[in-house]
């Protein structure tokens, strides 16, 4: 039922309050009229029996005292079909691609459901995103929640759209791993046929016009937008559409996910613009600030989008998150990136200094990390030796960088070969294994054969991490070495 008021006794910044004679619905959504006929959409974001606190979607520009509120009994609801694939909306999840209206085949609230817990099934599949930093080292499985921590002016929207068109479930992996459950006598997992599809759900929050000029023109370049539904979010939009647009995102990805069998990334950016805007509304409340200002609730907000990837026994699909976020002044213990590394399941680190260098992408393997990687890779997933490269080649950069410290005080002369050798390899693994540019897709046997040519630069009995029988297959001898130079 809707009830209809001309009781608006304050404006403040995005927010609206206004007096009612009986309660309303929290996030109930609200159309405000001003004198002129101007009709604004809100969401009720405080309620008691006296007043509302309204959250207006498209600013407060033009409402007075005059206008009226009209409270419409229902949530805020994301159409869905499948045709939104290959559509560009706005933040609020308005077509803004100059076609046809959405016709939906269901509407559904944006806050979503809680994946209970005993349904969930535990992410162990392989996403190969074609980014040896991430494949190689701090693997993406399906259902996690990857976060990329970069900074101010560092190129990560690059590598989202890097991830956004090369991203997919490998077939040889699918294929390997039911082969592996078949021999072994299970049942093979939910999701693992070969007529699940990938797709990708792209928001941006808080983006300047150019920005998006550039990701629209990417994913119409490449085709990536065929498989996408791309939300626009910009910076001179209101900063309360912002904390709608990636619960529309994640709707969206539910629905193909969990209804269409759809494996679906969704690539959130920038989170930092996201938590400006919880802070922004927070001041408009009066609220009483958390550390450096932020709301005191801002955890529990994160945890409501991160923990909506996963995915459900019984269901085909799956929803895979990787959010991005600039930390303030490049600080990893500032409140968002704090507060997103507890709840995801590790972090990709973009660092200054190799951005500095030319490396593209300029990932920093040694802080970066998957929490999930071992489950996802080895035999049934990736070749047998994925995990052993791994180790060894982080062990192998960490000594080599710890050396460089050395040399700054010592210099190279009085270190011994052993040492030179380890220096030598992390400057391979820098210029070899971590740049490739943006343009490149390398798959996870592409990416383990250069790991292996660069511990070939290694003596054997430095691979102290590898089994023996993997170091006899694909160990590169001097020879070896020599022709791969040519």
């Amino acid at each position: 039922m809707q009830k209809e008021y001309k009781t608006i006794t304050e404006i403040s910044g995005p927010l609206v309050f206004a007096e009612i004679d009986e309660p309303v619905g929290y996030d109930e959504i609200v159309e405000i009229e001003t004198p002129n006929g101007d009709v604004r959409r809100g969401q009720v974001l405080e309620t008691t029996s006296d007043y509302v606190a309204i959250q207006v979607f498209e600013g407060t520009s033009g409402i007075d005292r005059a206008s009226s509120v009209r409270f419409l009994g229902e949530t805020l609801q994301m159409p869905l079909t499948e045709e939104l694939l290959g559509r560009v909306l706005s933040g609020s999840g308005e077509p803004i691609d100059d076609g046809p209206e959405i016709e939906p085949d269901e509407e559904r609230p944006i806050v979503g459901a809680a994946i209970n817990p005993t349904a969930r099934e535990y992410p162990e599949e392989f996403i190969e995103t074609g980014v040896a930093a991430i494949d190689g080292m701090n693997t993406l499985i399906r259902g996690q929640k990857l976060p990329i921590f970069s900074g101010s002016g560092l190129p990560h929207n690059d590598l989202a759209l890097q991830i956004a068109r090369q991203a997919s479930v490998p077939e040889e992996t699918r294929e390997a791993q039911d082969a592996s459950e078949g021999a072994s006598g299970d049942e093979p997992r939910a999701g693992d046929d070969e007529g699940s599809e990938f797709a990708v759900i792209f928001g941006a929050m808080g983006i300047t016009a150019e920005e998006a000029n550039e990701f629209l023109d990417d994913f119409e370049r490449t085709g990536a937008l065929e498989r996408s539904v791309v939300f626009t979010n910009l910076a001179d939009d209101p900063a309360v559409e912002r904390t709608v647009t990636p619960r529309l995102a994640l709707t969206t990805a539910e629905y193909l996910a969990f209804d269409k069998g759809y494996h679906v990334l969704v690539i959130l950016t920038d989170m930092t613009n996201y938590c400006e805007a919880l802070r922004e509304i927070g001041a408009a409340r009066e609220e009483v600030p958390g550390r450096r200002g932020y709301p005191g609730y801002m955890y529990t907000d994160l945890a409501t989008l991160y923990e909506r990837a996963g995915r459900i026994e019984g269901r085909e699909g799956s929803v895979t998150q990787i959010p991005i976020l600039t930390m303030p002044g490049d600080d990893d213990t500032h409140p968002i990136p704090d507060l997103t590394g507890y709840i995801t399941e590790g972090q990709i680190y973009i660092d200054r200094d190799l951005n500095s260098q030319g490396i593209e992408p300029p990932v920093d393997v040694l802080p970066s990390l998957s929490r999930l990687m071992d489950d996802g890779i080895g035999e049934g997933f990736t070749r047998e030796d994925h995990g052993d490269v791994s180790d060894q080649l982080y062990a192998a950069y960490a000594e080599g960088e710890d050396l460089r410290d050395l040399v700054n005080i010592v210099g190279r002369e009085a270190l011994s070969e052993r040492d030179n050798k380890y220096l030598d390899f992390a400057d391979a693994f820098e210029q070899e294994f971590v740049e490739q540019g943006y343009d490149t897709d390398r798959d996870v046997g592409e990416t383990l054969d250069i790991g292996w040519n660069l511990l070939s630069v290694l003596p054997r009995e430095e691979l102290n991490r590898i089994d023996e029988e993997l170091i006899d297959e694909y160990y590169v001898d001097d020879e070896q070495v020599a022709e791969a130079a040519d």
